[in-house]
C-alpha cells in the first residue's frame, strides 16, 4: 500500500512527498560527486519501494525515512555519500537542540542565530517569560494588524484577507522586514511600531525636561531618538531669572545619557540618541572631546551638524564665527580647519563625532515649507522634523538574485507591497505622544531600503569595491526609488495625500497625488537582517567565516553561504580552510583561495574608505531620506584618512558620514579575539546580534 502521510518531529501529519527525499540524496550526491540528479531519483524510488513494504498501511516517522535512506545508500555502496547524509543529519539534530533550548518552535527553518534573536527580542511570552510565539506566528500577528488598516479605506474582508496574506509571505520567505518595533509591538498592546523620532529641545528647563520624559517613553516602546542640542545657551551664559550661569549643552546631554541607562527598550536593551551640536555653537570644542574618554555619553552616537561655509572654510584654511543661541551675536571665531582636525582625531580615536550636512538634507528636504530640519534619528538616515518620526522596512535583495539575473518582477512587487505595508504603520501606529502623531500623521513619511546588497552583488559576480558595483547599485536604487514613488502616487489616489502635501516639492512638480513625503531610505538593517539571513543595510561583508558566540558556553562557526557554495563547486572547500578564513574573516591572504574569488569576497576592513564613502554617495543619489552607511577603517587607519572621508563625503553630496576604526571602542560587538585564553586560539568573534555595520555604534533597527 503507498504511504500517503508522514509523522514529523513534532507529532504533526503532512502528506507524504518523496521529492524531498529525492531532494536530500541529490544533496549527498553533489557534496561527495557520486551521482547526478538521475542516480538521485533512481535511489529515492529504491527508498520509496522498501517504506511500503515495511510501513504498508502504517505512518512512517521522518527518522524511519532518513534510516531507510541510509541502508539504500550503504547497499547501493556509496558509502561517502552515506557518511556525508549521516553528518548531515548529526549537524541538523545538534542545530534542533540547540533551537529547543531557547524554548523556541522553529517553523520556518531559520538559522540558529535568527532564532536566538527572535527568542530574545521579538517572540511574544507570557507572564512568566516562556516563549509562547513560534516565527510563523509572529509574521502572521504582524501581518494582520498591518493589513487590518485597509478597513478604515473601504476594502473588503477578501481583500484585506489577500493583502494580510501578502504581507505574510514576504516576511516569512525573508524578503522585506519592517523595523523592529513594528515586529515586537503589532497586534500586541504597546503598538509602538515606528523606530525613528527627532525631539526638540528649546532653551529652557520646561523644554530640556520635557524632552527627557518623551524620551523615556519613546525608549520604553522600543524607538529611537535625535535631537539637535544647538538652541541650549552656552557654557557660563547668564541665566537671567535666577542669576545663575548656564552649564551648556552637554552637561544636559549626560542627563539623557543616565536616563536612558535606566530604561530598557520594551525590556529587552537600552536605547539609542543622536546628539548633534551646530559647528558654530560656542560650546563646539567641548561637545567634539565629550566622547574621548570611551566612557561618557555612551548611549549616544554625536554629530557635528557642518554648513558648506564652514566645509569651505576648512578648504581655505579660514576662521569662521562662533554664535551664541540665545543673542544671536559673535562671540569668538575659531580656525575651520583647526575645528575640522579636532573633530577628524576624535572620530578616528572614537569613532564619535560623526558630520550632519544639513545644508544638503534641506536642500532636499520635501517639506521645507514647514521650516529646517536639524536633526536626524540615531544611526542618522532619516532627517525628521521636530516631534516626527518615520517607519522604515528593508527588501532583502540577496534574494531577488539568481544565476545572475535580476527578479525585477518580483522586485517591484515587493516595492509596492513594502510603500502598503509601512504607509499603514503609520495608521496602525499608537503614538508615545499627541504632538508626535498629529506631525507623523500630515507628512506620512516612510522609509523603503535595501539589505543583503553584500550578497545581491556577489551572486551577480561583482567586487563590492568596482565601479560596476557602482553602477548595480545605481541601477538597483533607481529602481526601487522610481517604483516607490510610483506606488506612493497610487496610494495618494486611493487613500488621499499626506496633509501637507500643499507646499511641497511634490506639489511644485506637479504631482496630482503622493501619499508620503519620503519614501525611500537606507537604513543599517542591524538584527532584521539577521532574522533575513543576510548582510545588513549596504554594507559590504564584516567577515567570509566568523566565530558567532550565540550564547555563554555555545559558539558557532558561520560561513557566507555563497563563499561555502562556491568553494564546493570549485573544489577548493575544506573544514580546514573555513578554520582558516575564520582567524582574520578576510581570504584576502589564504593561497588557497582563487584570486577571482578573492576580488568578489572582500570584507568591509579589506576595502578602501573611498569605495565605502562612493557606495554611499550613489545610493544618496536615489533616496529621498538618508543613507546609513560606516566607513569601516582597518586599526591601523590614519587621521588622514578620516580627514579624506569626510570632505569625500560632502562633496559627493552624502546627507552624513559616519567611520569606525577597528580597535577604537572598547566594547565593540565584533573582535578578532581568543576563543580560549588557554589555547591562543584567534578568530573573528561576533556578538549575537551583531550583522555587520558599525561595531562600535548602537543601532535601534
Amino acid at each position: 500500500m503507498p504511504i500517503s502521510k508522514v509523522r514529523k518531529r513534532d507529532g504533526r501529519l503532512e502528506e507524504f512527498n518523496p521529492q524531498k527525499i529525492t531532494n536530500a540524496i541529490l544533496k549527498a550526491l553533489r557534496a561527495t560527486k557520486q551521482g547526478n540528479k538521475k542516480s538521485a531519483e533512481k535511489l529515492s524510488h529504491q527508498v520509496v519501494n522498501e517504506l511500503e513494504k515495511i510501513y504498508s498501511g502504517k505512518i512512517p516517522s521522518v527518522e524511519n525515512i532518513q534510516d531507510i535512506v541510509e541502508e539504500i545508500l550503504i547497499k547501493n555502496k556509496l558509502v561517502k555519500t552515506a557518511k556525508a547524509y549521516i553528518l548531515y543529519r548529526q549537524r541538523r539534530k545538534e542545530v534542533r537542540e540547540i533551537k529547543e533550548f531557547f524554548g523556541v518552535k522553529d517553523d520556518l527553518k531559520l538559522g540558529i542565530n535568527a532564532i536566538k534573536v527572535l527568542q530574545r527580542r521579538y517572540l511574544a511570552r507570557d507572564e512568566n517569560g516562556n516563549v509562547i510565539e513560534t516565527p510563523s506566528q509572529l509574521f502572521k500577528r504582524v501581518a494582520k494588524a498591518i493589513a487590518s488598516v485597509e478597513k478604515q479605506y473601504g476594502k473588503s474582508e477578501k481583500e484585506i484577507k489577500k493583502i494580510e496574506e501578502q504581507f505574510y509571505h514576504m516576511m516569512a520567505n525573508q524578503e522585506f522586514m519592517p523595523n523592529t518595533p513594528c515586529l515586537v509591538n503589532a497586534g500586541r498592546p504597546l503598538g509602538q511600531l515606528a523606530a525613528c523620532f527627532v525631539i526638540p529641545v528649546e532653551d529652557s528647563l520646561e523644554s530640556i525636561f520635557d524632552a527627557l520624559k518623551l524620551t523615556a517613553i519613546i525608549h520604553k516602546s522600543g524607538g529611537g531618538t535625535g535631537y539637535n542640542f544647538s538652541h541650549l545657551r552656552p557654557t557660563g551664559d547668564v541665566v537671567k531669572t535666577t542669576g545663575g550661569v548656564a552649564s551648556g549643552p552637554v552637561s544636559f546631554m549626560k542627563i539623557f545619557d543616565e536616563a536612558t541607562n535606566q530604561i530598557k527598550q520594551g525590556g529587552v536593551r537600552r536605547g539609542a540618541n543622536m546628539g548633534i551640536l551646530n559647528v558654530d555653537h560656542p560650546d563646539i570644542l567641548e561637545f567634539i572631546t565629550v566622547k574621548s574618554d570611551g566612557k561618557t555619553l555612551s548611549n549616544f552616537n554625536i554629530s557635528v551638524a557642518v554648513t558648506d561655509e564652514f566645509m569651505k572654510a576648512v578648504e581655505k584654511n579660514k576662521e569662521y564665527q562662533l554664535i551664541n543661541p540665545r543673542t544671536g551675536k559673535v562671540v569668538k571665531r575659531l580656525n575651520a580647519s583647526e575645528v575640522f582636525d579636532l573633530i577628524v582625531y576624535n572620530a578616528w580615536k572614537t569613532g564619535d563625532p560623526g558630520l550632519i550636512f544639513l545644508d544638503e538634507i534641506n536642500r532636499k528636504n520635501p517639506t521645507a515649507h514647514l521650516g529646517k530640519i536639524e536633526s536626524t534619528n540615531p544611526c542618522g538616515e532619516q532627517p525628521l522634523h521636530p516631534y516626527e518620526e518615520c517607519d522604515l522596512g528593508s527588501i532583502n535583495v540577496s534574494k531577488l538574485v539568481k544565476n545572475k539575473k535580476i527578479n525585477w518582477k518580483r522586485l517591484k512587487e515587493l516595492v509596492w507591497l513594502g510603500v502598503r505595508f509601512l504607509d499603514n504603520i503609520i495608521d496602525a501606529n499608537k503614538y508615545p505622544d499627541k504632538r508626535i502623531e498629529e506631525t507623523s500623521k500630515a507628512n506620512r513619511r516612510i522609509g523603503l531600503g535595501v539589505m543583503g546588497f553584500a550578497e545581491f552583488l556577489i551572486k551577480l559576480g561583482i567586487p563590492y569595491n568596482s565601479e560596476k558595483a557602482l553602477k548595480a547599485a545605481e541601477k538597483l536604487m533607481k529602481f526601487i526609488e522610481k517604483e516607490a514613488d510610483e506606488a506612493s502616487q497610487q496610494l495618494g489616489k486611493e487613500k488621499g495625500n499626506f496633509p501637507n502635501f500643499k507646499g511641497s516639492l511634490w506639489d511644485k512638480k506637479g504631482y496630482k497625488y503622493r501619499r508620503n513625503a519620503t519614501v525611500t531610505t537606507i537604513a543599517p538593517t542591524g538584527t532584521i537582517s539577521i532574522l533575513a539571513g543576510c548582510s545588513s543595510g549596504i554594507e559590504p561583508l564584516f567577515a567570509v567565516a566568523f566565530v558567532r558566540n550565540v550564547m555563554e558556553g555555545t559558539r558557532l562557526l558561520e560561513v557566507t553561504p555563497t563563499f561555502e557554495e562556491i568553494a564546493r563547486k570549485r573544489k577548493f572547500y575544506s573544514s580546514e580552510l573555513l578554520a582558516k578564513i575564520a582567524e582574520t574573516g578576510s581570504v584576502q591572504n589564504i593561497p588557497e583561495v582563487p584570486e577571482d574569488v578573492k576580488k568578489l569576497f572582500v570584507t568591509a576592513l579589506d576595502i578602501e574608505p573611498e569605495w565605502h564613502v562612493r557606495m554611499q554617495a550613489t545610493f544618496q543619489r536615489f533616496t529621498e531620506n538618508a543613507v546609513s552607511k560606516t566607513v569601516n577603517l582597518r586599526e591601523d587607519a590614519t587621521p588622514e584618512d578620516v580627514r579624506k572621508a569626510y570632505m569625500l563625503a560632502w562633496k559627493l553630496k552624502c546627507k552624513g558620514i559616519t567611520v569606525y576604526r577597528y580597535g577604537s571602542k572598547e566594547n565593540q560587538v565584533l573582535t578578532i579575539g581568543s576563543l580560549e585564553k588557554e589555547l591562543g586560539e584567534k578568530h573573528v568573534i561576533a556578538e549575537s546580534e551583531f550583522a555587520g555595520g558599525c561595531a562600535g555604534i548602537t543601532c535601534p533597527h
